[in-house]
Protein backbone atom coordinates (compact mmCIF):
# COMPACT_ATOMS: atom_id res chain seq x y z
CA UNK A 1 0.00 0.00 0.00
CA UNK A 2 2.70 2.58 0.66
CA UNK A 3 4.38 1.55 -2.56
CA UNK A 4 1.11 1.94 -4.35
CA UNK A 5 0.48 5.72 -2.63
CA UNK A 6 4.18 7.01 -3.20
CA UNK A 7 3.42 5.39 -6.91
CA UNK A 8 0.34 7.43 -7.45
CA UNK A 9 2.32 10.63 -5.68
CA UNK A 10 4.84 10.34 -8.28
CA UNK A 11 2.30 9.97 -11.10
CA UNK A 12 0.68 13.09 -9.90
CA UNK A 13 3.59 15.19 -9.45
CA UNK A 14 4.86 13.96 -13.11
CA UNK A 15 1.55 15.32 -14.71
CA UNK A 16 2.27 18.70 -12.92
CA UNK A 17 5.91 18.44 -14.08
CA UNK A 18 4.76 18.10 -17.16
CA UNK A 19 1.57 20.76 -17.51
CA UNK A 20 4.82 23.31 -16.14
CA UNK A 21 6.74 21.80 -19.00
CA UNK A 22 4.51 22.48 -21.39
CA UNK A 23 3.67 26.23 -20.11
CA UNK A 24 7.49 27.14 -20.24
CA UNK A 25 7.65 25.66 -23.75
CA UNK A 26 5.04 27.63 -24.82
CA UNK A 27 6.05 31.02 -22.56
CA UNK A 28 9.57 30.26 -24.46
CA UNK A 29 7.60 30.03 -28.10
CA UNK A 30 6.17 33.48 -27.12
CA UNK A 31 9.90 35.15 -25.80
CA UNK A 32 11.47 33.53 -28.72
CA UNK A 33 8.54 35.11 -31.62
CA UNK A 34 9.05 38.54 -29.66
CA UNK A 35 12.76 38.05 -29.66
CA UNK A 36 12.57 37.57 -33.67
CA UNK A 37 10.24 40.46 -34.56
CA UNK A 38 12.46 42.40 -32.41
CA UNK A 39 15.56 41.80 -34.35
CA UNK A 40 13.39 42.26 -37.57
CA UNK A 41 12.13 45.41 -36.96
CA UNK A 42 15.32 47.46 -36.95
CA UNK A 43 16.58 45.59 -40.61
CA UNK A 44 12.86 46.83 -41.85
CA UNK A 45 13.24 50.77 -40.92
CA UNK A 46 16.09 52.59 -42.14
CA UNK A 47 15.88 55.29 -39.84
CA UNK A 48 18.25 54.86 -36.79
CA UNK A 49 16.35 54.56 -33.82
CA UNK A 50 16.00 56.36 -30.64
CA UNK A 51 18.34 55.89 -27.61
CA UNK A 52 15.80 55.33 -25.29
CA UNK A 53 14.12 53.07 -27.82
CA UNK A 54 17.75 51.06 -28.02
CA UNK A 55 17.97 50.91 -23.95
CA UNK A 56 14.81 49.43 -23.83
CA UNK A 57 14.77 46.90 -26.88
CA UNK A 58 18.43 45.58 -25.30
CA UNK A 59 16.68 45.63 -21.64
CA UNK A 60 14.15 43.68 -22.93
CA UNK A 61 15.94 41.20 -25.04
CA UNK A 62 18.21 40.68 -21.69
CA UNK A 63 15.39 39.93 -20.09
CA UNK A 64 14.19 37.66 -22.36
CA UNK A 65 17.04 35.95 -22.63
CA UNK A 66 17.12 35.56 -18.94
CA UNK A 67 13.91 34.03 -18.70
CA UNK A 68 14.89 31.71 -20.98
CA UNK A 69 17.96 30.95 -19.39
CA UNK A 70 15.18 30.06 -16.27
CA UNK A 71 13.56 28.62 -18.41
CA UNK A 72 15.65 26.06 -19.80
CA UNK A 73 17.00 25.19 -16.36
CA UNK A 74 13.81 24.74 -14.76
CA UNK A 75 13.10 22.53 -17.62
CA UNK A 76 16.22 20.23 -16.78
CA UNK A 77 14.96 20.46 -13.29
CA UNK A 78 12.07 19.16 -14.17
CA UNK A 79 12.95 16.65 -15.99
CA UNK A 80 15.93 15.04 -13.72
CA UNK A 81 12.92 15.33 -10.80
CA UNK A 82 10.80 13.29 -13.82
CA UNK A 83 13.66 10.96 -14.29
CA UNK A 84 14.08 10.25 -10.67
CA UNK A 85 10.33 10.15 -9.83
CA UNK A 86 9.57 7.66 -12.49
CA UNK A 87 12.70 5.45 -10.94
CA UNK A 88 11.48 5.85 -7.47
CA UNK A 89 8.39 4.52 -8.84
CA UNK A 90 9.60 1.42 -10.23
CA UNK A 91 11.98 0.32 -7.86
CA UNK A 92 8.91 0.52 -5.40
CA UNK A 93 7.21 -1.20 -7.63
CA UNK A 94 9.68 -4.14 -7.84
CA UNK A 95 9.91 -3.88 -3.71
CA UNK A 96 5.87 -4.14 -3.55
CA UNK A 97 6.90 -7.11 -6.21
CA UNK A 98 9.55 -8.82 -4.39
CA UNK A 99 7.32 -8.25 -1.24
CA UNK A 100 4.36 -10.32 -2.03
CA UNK A 101 6.72 -12.91 -3.35
CA UNK A 102 8.09 -13.56 -0.42
CA UNK A 103 4.87 -13.34 1.33
CA UNK A 104 4.13 -16.67 -0.98
CA UNK A 105 7.68 -17.97 -0.04
CA UNK A 106 6.67 -17.77 3.76
CA UNK A 107 3.40 -19.28 3.66
CA UNK A 108 4.71 -22.13 1.73
CA UNK A 109 7.20 -22.38 4.30
CA UNK A 110 4.57 -22.06 6.94
CA UNK A 111 2.56 -25.02 5.16
CA UNK A 112 5.69 -27.37 5.03
CA UNK A 113 6.50 -27.15 8.58
CA UNK A 114 2.84 -27.89 9.43
CA UNK A 115 3.46 -30.97 7.54
CA UNK A 116 6.76 -31.84 9.09
CA UNK A 117 4.97 -31.56 12.41
CA UNK A 118 2.45 -33.53 12.01
CA UNK A 119 5.47 -36.35 10.27
CA UNK A 120 7.48 -35.83 13.93
CA UNK A 121 4.20 -36.48 15.94
CA UNK A 122 3.74 -39.83 14.60
CA UNK A 123 7.59 -40.66 14.27
CA UNK A 124 7.68 -39.33 18.24
CA UNK A 125 4.64 -41.70 18.80
CA UNK A 126 6.14 -44.82 16.80
CA UNK A 127 9.68 -43.91 18.64
CA UNK A 128 7.85 -43.97 21.97
CA UNK A 129 6.55 -47.15 21.65
CA UNK A 130 9.90 -48.70 20.15
CA UNK A 131 11.41 -47.53 23.45
CA UNK A 132 9.27 -49.84 25.58
CA UNK A 133 9.59 -52.84 23.62
CA UNK A 134 13.49 -52.34 23.47
CA UNK A 135 13.94 -51.89 27.14
CA UNK A 136 11.82 -54.83 27.78
CA UNK A 137 14.56 -56.69 25.94
CA UNK A 138 17.51 -55.06 26.72
CA UNK A 139 16.35 -55.97 30.87
CA UNK A 140 15.92 -59.94 29.44
CA UNK A 141 18.93 -59.71 27.80
CA UNK A 142 20.68 -58.44 31.10
CA UNK A 143 19.64 -60.65 32.55
CA UNK A 144 21.13 -63.62 30.26
CA UNK A 145 24.30 -62.10 29.94
CA UNK A 146 24.82 -62.12 33.88
CA UNK A 147 24.96 -65.67 33.84
CA UNK A 148 26.55 -66.20 30.78
CA UNK A 149 29.53 -63.42 32.31
CA UNK A 150 29.40 -66.04 35.59
CA UNK A 151 29.14 -69.33 33.55
CA UNK A 152 32.42 -67.96 31.48
CA UNK A 153 34.44 -66.70 34.54
CA UNK A 154 34.13 -70.04 36.17
CA UNK A 155 34.92 -72.53 32.95
CA UNK A 156 38.06 -69.00 32.40
CA UNK A 157 39.62 -70.21 35.76
CA UNK A 158 39.68 -73.81 35.45
CA UNK A 159 41.20 -72.96 32.43
CA UNK A 160 43.65 -71.04 33.97
CA UNK A 161 44.20 -73.84 36.05
CA UNK A 162 44.66 -76.51 33.52
CA UNK A 163 47.04 -73.90 31.45
CA UNK A 164 49.21 -73.47 34.62
CA UNK A 165 49.27 -77.32 34.94
CA UNK A 166 50.01 -78.07 31.34
CA UNK A 167 53.05 -75.22 31.49
CA UNK A 168 54.72 -76.54 34.33
CA UNK A 169 55.02 -80.20 33.12
CA UNK A 170 55.79 -78.78 29.76
CA UNK A 171 58.90 -77.00 31.52
CA UNK A 172 59.52 -80.39 33.64
CA UNK A 173 59.94 -82.22 30.22
CA UNK A 174 61.93 -79.98 28.04
CA UNK A 175 64.26 -80.11 31.21
CA UNK A 176 64.66 -83.53 31.06
CA UNK A 177 65.18 -83.42 27.39
CA UNK A 178 67.39 -80.78 27.18
CA UNK A 179 69.51 -83.10 29.69
CA UNK A 180 69.53 -85.96 27.98
CA UNK A 181 70.21 -84.34 24.92
CA UNK A 182 73.68 -82.33 26.96
CA UNK A 183 74.49 -85.59 28.09
CA UNK A 184 74.17 -87.45 24.63
CA UNK A 185 76.22 -84.76 22.96
CA UNK A 186 78.90 -84.96 25.69
CA UNK A 187 78.92 -88.94 24.97
CA UNK A 188 79.44 -88.65 21.48
CA UNK A 189 82.13 -85.90 21.82
CA UNK A 190 84.16 -87.76 24.11
CA UNK A 191 83.69 -90.55 22.04
CA UNK A 192 84.44 -88.95 18.48
CA UNK A 193 87.65 -87.08 20.96
CA UNK A 194 88.97 -90.69 22.01
CA UNK A 195 88.73 -92.43 18.19
CA UNK A 196 90.64 -89.16 16.87
CA UNK A 197 93.29 -89.72 19.53
CA UNK A 198 93.67 -93.04 18.82
CA UNK A 199 94.25 -92.78 14.95
CA UNK A 200 96.58 -89.48 15.70
CA UNK A 201 98.27 -92.50 17.79
CA UNK A 202 98.24 -94.20 14.96
CA UNK A 203 98.95 -92.49 12.50
CA UNK A 204 101.75 -89.86 13.36
CA UNK A 205 103.69 -91.80 16.01
CA UNK A 206 103.24 -95.12 14.61
CA UNK A 207 102.16 -97.02 18.42
CA UNK A 208 99.20 -98.42 19.23
CA UNK A 209 97.08 -96.76 21.87
CA UNK A 210 97.35 -99.16 24.47
CA UNK A 211 100.96 -98.84 24.33
CA UNK A 212 101.37 -95.36 24.35
CA UNK A 213 98.88 -95.43 27.71
CA UNK A 214 101.01 -98.25 29.14
CA UNK A 215 103.80 -95.91 28.35
CA UNK A 216 103.22 -92.57 28.49
CA UNK A 217 100.03 -92.82 30.79
CA UNK A 218 99.52 -90.17 33.52
CA UNK A 219 100.66 -92.72 36.19
CA UNK A 220 104.33 -92.14 34.71
CA UNK A 221 106.46 -89.63 35.57
CA UNK A 222 107.08 -86.83 32.66
CA UNK A 223 111.13 -86.89 31.45
CA UNK A 224 112.31 -83.17 31.15
CA UNK A 225 112.75 -81.33 28.08
CA UNK A 226 115.42 -78.98 28.06
CA UNK A 227 114.24 -75.71 26.38
CA UNK A 228 116.44 -73.13 23.98
CA UNK A 229 117.13 -71.04 27.27
CA UNK A 230 117.87 -73.46 29.52
CA UNK A 231 121.68 -75.00 30.21
CA UNK A 232 122.25 -78.00 28.33
CA UNK A 233 124.97 -79.42 30.65
CA UNK A 234 122.34 -79.25 33.58
CA UNK A 235 120.34 -82.48 34.94
CA UNK A 236 116.67 -82.47 35.44
CA UNK A 237 115.02 -85.19 37.06
CA UNK A 238 111.58 -86.43 35.77
CA UNK A 239 108.66 -85.11 37.83
CA UNK A 240 105.44 -86.75 38.76
CA UNK A 241 102.56 -85.54 35.55
CA UNK A 242 99.93 -82.99 36.60
CA UNK A 243 97.83 -82.00 33.85
CA UNK A 244 97.54 -78.47 34.52
CA UNK A 245 101.15 -77.88 34.24
CA UNK A 246 101.39 -80.20 30.83
CA UNK A 247 98.52 -78.44 29.79
CA UNK A 248 100.48 -75.07 30.20
CA UNK A 249 103.52 -76.70 28.39
CA UNK A 250 101.32 -77.65 25.63
CA UNK A 251 100.20 -74.40 25.02
CA UNK A 252 103.18 -72.46 24.96
CA UNK A 253 104.75 -74.86 22.82
CA UNK A 254 101.76 -74.26 20.71
CA UNK A 255 102.52 -70.68 20.78
CA UNK A 256 105.93 -70.76 20.32
CA UNK A 257 105.58 -72.91 17.02
CA UNK A 258 102.72 -70.67 15.61
CA UNK A 259 105.24 -67.85 15.68
CA UNK A 260 107.88 -69.86 13.82
CA UNK A 261 105.10 -70.07 11.57
CA UNK A 262 105.11 -72.42 8.38
CA UNK A 263 108.23 -73.67 6.69
CA UNK A 264 108.54 -71.72 3.35
CA UNK A 265 110.50 -73.76 0.49
CA UNK A 266 110.41 -71.00 -2.73
CA UNK A 267 111.79 -68.50 0.17
CA UNK A 268 115.23 -68.34 -2.19
CA UNK A 269 113.49 -67.87 -4.78
CA UNK A 270 111.14 -65.12 -3.39
CA UNK A 271 113.74 -63.30 -1.77
CA UNK A 272 115.78 -63.32 -5.01
CA UNK A 273 113.25 -62.04 -6.74
CA UNK A 274 112.53 -59.03 -4.04
CA UNK A 275 115.69 -58.08 -4.53
CA UNK A 276 115.45 -57.81 -7.85
CA UNK A 277 112.05 -55.26 -8.00
CA UNK A 278 113.87 -53.61 -4.91
CA UNK A 279 117.03 -52.67 -7.00
CA UNK A 280 114.51 -51.89 -9.98
CA UNK A 281 112.57 -49.53 -7.82
CA UNK A 282 115.67 -47.97 -6.57
CA UNK A 283 116.91 -47.62 -9.43
CA UNK A 284 113.26 -45.85 -11.07
CA UNK A 285 113.45 -43.88 -7.69
CA UNK A 286 117.00 -42.37 -8.54
CA UNK A 287 115.50 -41.48 -12.47
CA UNK A 288 112.55 -39.51 -10.90
CA UNK A 289 114.72 -37.47 -8.53
CA UNK A 290 117.17 -36.93 -11.93
CA UNK A 291 113.89 -35.73 -13.77
CA UNK A 292 112.74 -33.57 -11.15
CA UNK A 293 115.19 -31.89 -10.75
CA UNK A 294 115.98 -30.99 -14.37
CA UNK A 295 111.96 -30.28 -14.28
CA UNK A 296 112.39 -27.41 -11.96
CA UNK A 297 115.84 -26.28 -13.51
CA UNK A 298 113.33 -26.16 -16.54
CA UNK A 299 110.73 -24.56 -14.56
CA UNK A 300 113.26 -21.99 -13.15
CA UNK A 301 114.77 -21.33 -16.57
CA UNK A 302 110.87 -20.53 -17.56
CA UNK A 303 110.36 -18.56 -14.76
CA UNK A 304 113.83 -16.15 -15.55
CA UNK A 305 112.84 -15.83 -19.29
CA UNK A 306 109.14 -15.17 -18.24
CA UNK A 307 110.09 -12.29 -15.94
CA UNK A 308 112.66 -11.21 -17.77
CA UNK A 309 110.14 -10.71 -20.87
CA UNK A 310 107.46 -9.13 -18.74
CA UNK A 311 110.10 -7.45 -17.33
CA UNK A 312 111.17 -5.08 -20.82
CA UNK A 313 107.93 -5.82 -22.20
CA UNK A 314 105.99 -3.71 -19.04
CA UNK A 315 108.90 -0.68 -19.25
CA UNK A 316 108.41 -0.27 -22.73
CA UNK A 317 104.68 -0.41 -22.80
CA UNK A 318 105.19 1.92 -19.86
CA UNK A 319 106.97 4.41 -21.73
CA UNK A 320 104.90 4.12 -24.37
CA UNK A 321 101.32 4.74 -22.55
CA UNK A 322 103.26 8.00 -21.01
CA UNK A 323 103.56 9.09 -24.63
CA UNK A 324 100.54 8.18 -26.05
CA UNK A 325 98.58 9.47 -23.27
CA UNK A 326 100.19 12.62 -23.19
CA UNK A 327 99.12 13.22 -27.09
CA UNK A 328 95.65 11.92 -26.06
CA UNK A 329 95.29 14.40 -23.37
CA UNK A 330 97.26 17.05 -23.62
CA UNK A 331 98.52 18.45 -19.91
CA UNK A 332 97.37 15.17 -18.24
CA UNK A 333 99.24 12.47 -16.76
CA UNK A 334 98.74 8.78 -17.64
CA UNK A 335 100.96 5.89 -16.27
CA UNK A 336 101.37 1.73 -15.79
CA UNK A 337 102.22 0.98 -11.92
CA UNK A 338 103.04 -2.60 -10.61
CA UNK A 339 100.86 -3.86 -7.59
CA UNK A 340 103.71 -5.96 -6.11
CA UNK A 341 107.44 -4.98 -7.94
CA UNK A 342 109.09 -7.40 -5.66
CA UNK A 343 107.43 -10.57 -7.42
CA UNK A 344 106.84 -9.95 -11.37
CA UNK A 345 105.64 -13.11 -11.88
CA UNK A 346 102.41 -12.85 -9.64
CA UNK A 347 102.27 -8.71 -9.68
CA UNK A 348 99.25 -6.74 -11.33
CA UNK A 349 99.19 -4.00 -13.32
CA UNK A 350 97.08 -0.87 -12.55
CA UNK A 351 96.48 2.03 -14.76
CA UNK A 352 96.35 5.66 -13.42
CA UNK A 353 95.12 8.40 -15.41
CA UNK A 354 94.37 12.29 -14.47
CA UNK A 355 93.21 14.17 -17.37
CA UNK A 356 94.25 17.88 -17.64
CA UNK A 357 91.74 20.15 -15.14
CA UNK A 358 91.13 16.97 -12.64
CA UNK A 359 92.56 15.50 -10.15
CA UNK A 360 91.38 11.95 -9.82
CA UNK A 361 93.65 9.16 -11.22
CA UNK A 362 91.01 6.34 -10.51
CA UNK A 363 89.22 4.81 -14.05
CA UNK A 364 86.01 4.36 -11.90
CA UNK A 365 85.48 8.17 -11.52
CA UNK A 366 86.06 9.29 -15.09
CA UNK A 367 83.24 9.42 -17.78
CA UNK A 368 82.58 6.95 -20.41
CA UNK A 369 84.71 8.83 -23.00
CA UNK A 370 87.59 9.22 -21.27
CA UNK A 371 87.44 5.52 -19.93
CA UNK A 372 87.39 4.46 -23.70
CA UNK A 373 90.14 6.45 -24.78
CA UNK A 374 92.02 5.49 -21.57
CA UNK A 375 91.79 2.19 -23.00
CA UNK A 376 92.78 2.83 -26.60
CA UNK A 377 95.86 4.58 -25.07
CA UNK A 378 96.80 1.55 -24.00
CA UNK A 379 96.22 -0.50 -26.85
CA UNK A 380 98.29 1.66 -28.95
CA UNK A 381 100.73 1.86 -26.14
CA UNK A 382 101.37 -2.18 -26.42
CA UNK A 383 101.27 -2.00 -30.36
CA UNK A 384 103.98 0.63 -30.34
CA UNK A 385 106.11 -1.45 -27.52
CA UNK A 386 105.36 -5.27 -29.04
CA UNK A 387 104.39 -4.28 -32.93
CA UNK A 388 102.31 -6.58 -35.24
CA UNK A 389 101.58 -7.17 -38.58
CA UNK A 390 97.86 -5.71 -38.16
CA UNK A 391 95.22 -5.00 -35.76
CA UNK A 392 91.61 -5.75 -35.84
CA UNK A 393 89.69 -2.45 -33.52
CA UNK A 394 85.70 -3.00 -32.93
CA UNK A 395 84.02 0.76 -32.40
CA UNK A 396 87.44 2.03 -30.35
CA UNK A 397 85.84 5.91 -31.07
CA UNK A 398 82.32 5.48 -30.51
CA UNK A 399 81.99 7.31 -27.63
CA UNK A 400 84.53 10.08 -28.42
CA UNK A 401 83.93 13.52 -29.13
CA UNK A 402 85.32 15.74 -32.62
CA UNK A 403 88.78 16.57 -30.97
CA UNK A 404 89.36 13.16 -28.96
CA UNK A 405 88.35 11.70 -32.34
CA UNK A 406 91.02 13.55 -34.48
CA UNK A 407 94.31 12.84 -32.16
CA UNK A 408 93.08 9.08 -32.32
CA UNK A 409 92.76 8.90 -35.97
CA UNK A 410 96.62 10.68 -36.27
CA UNK A 411 98.21 7.37 -34.16
CA UNK A 412 95.88 5.46 -36.55
CA UNK A 413 97.62 6.85 -39.36
CA UNK A 414 101.02 6.42 -37.40
CA UNK A 415 100.43 2.37 -36.95
CA UNK A 416 98.84 2.52 -40.74
CA UNK A 417 103.05 3.11 -42.08
CA UNK A 418 103.87 -0.05 -39.75
CA UNK A 419 101.08 -2.18 -40.17
CA UNK A 420 98.08 -2.69 -41.14
CA UNK A 421 94.58 -1.91 -39.47
CA UNK A 422 90.98 -3.31 -39.82
CA UNK A 423 88.88 -1.00 -38.22
CA UNK A 424 85.00 -1.34 -37.72
CA UNK A 425 83.62 2.00 -37.36
CA UNK A 426 80.27 4.55 -37.96
CA UNK A 427 82.16 7.70 -37.74
CA UNK A 428 82.76 9.34 -41.02
CA UNK A 429 86.00 11.28 -40.44
CA UNK A 430 87.95 7.39 -39.39
CA UNK A 431 86.19 6.16 -42.82
CA UNK A 432 87.67 9.58 -44.54
CA UNK A 433 91.31 8.35 -43.47
CA UNK A 434 91.17 4.61 -44.57
CA UNK A 435 92.72 3.02 -47.97
CA UNK A 436 89.34 0.54 -48.59
CA UNK A 437 85.93 0.38 -47.07
CA UNK A 438 84.06 -2.39 -46.86
CA UNK A 439 80.26 -2.41 -46.34
CA UNK A 440 77.28 -4.62 -45.60
CA UNK A 441 73.63 -4.07 -46.68
CA UNK A 442 70.60 -5.87 -46.73
CA UNK A 443 68.32 -5.94 -49.79
CA UNK A 444 64.65 -5.91 -50.23
CA UNK A 445 64.33 -9.59 -50.28
CA UNK A 446 66.53 -10.05 -46.73
CA UNK A 447 69.59 -11.01 -48.61
CA UNK A 448 72.96 -9.15 -47.16
CA UNK A 449 75.61 -8.03 -49.73
CA UNK A 450 79.59 -6.73 -49.58
CA UNK A 451 80.33 -3.63 -50.89
CA UNK A 452 83.40 -2.13 -51.02
CA UNK A 453 85.61 0.56 -52.62
CA UNK A 454 88.94 2.00 -52.69
CA UNK A 455 89.14 5.64 -51.85
CA UNK A 456 92.50 5.50 -54.03
CA UNK A 457 90.57 4.57 -56.61
CA UNK A 458 87.68 7.51 -56.23
CA UNK A 459 90.05 10.11 -55.56
CA UNK A 460 91.94 9.05 -58.70
CA UNK A 461 88.73 9.18 -60.68
CA UNK A 462 87.77 12.64 -58.80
Amino acid sequence: RTASAEAERAERAIAQAEERLEADRTELAALAERLEQAEAEPAEDHAEPATDDRDRLELEASRARTAETEVRLALRTTEERARSLAGRADSLEGAARNEIAARERLRERQERRRREAAVAAAVHEAATYAVHRVSDALARAAVLRDAAEAERAERDRAATALRAELGRVQDELRDLTDAAHRDEMARARQLARIEQLQARAVEELGVDPEVLVAEFGPDQAVPHVPGPDDDPGAEQSAVPYVREEQEKRLRKAERALSQLGRVNPLALEEYAALEERHTFLTTQLEDLKRSKRDLLDIVREVDERVEQVFTEAFYDTKEQFERVFDRLFPGGEGRLVLTDPDDMLTTGIEVEARPPGKKVKRLSLLSGGERSLVAVALLVAIFKARPSPFYIMDEVEAALDDTNLGRLITLFEELRDSSQLIVITHQKRTMEVADALYGVSMRGDGVTTVVSQRIRDVAATA
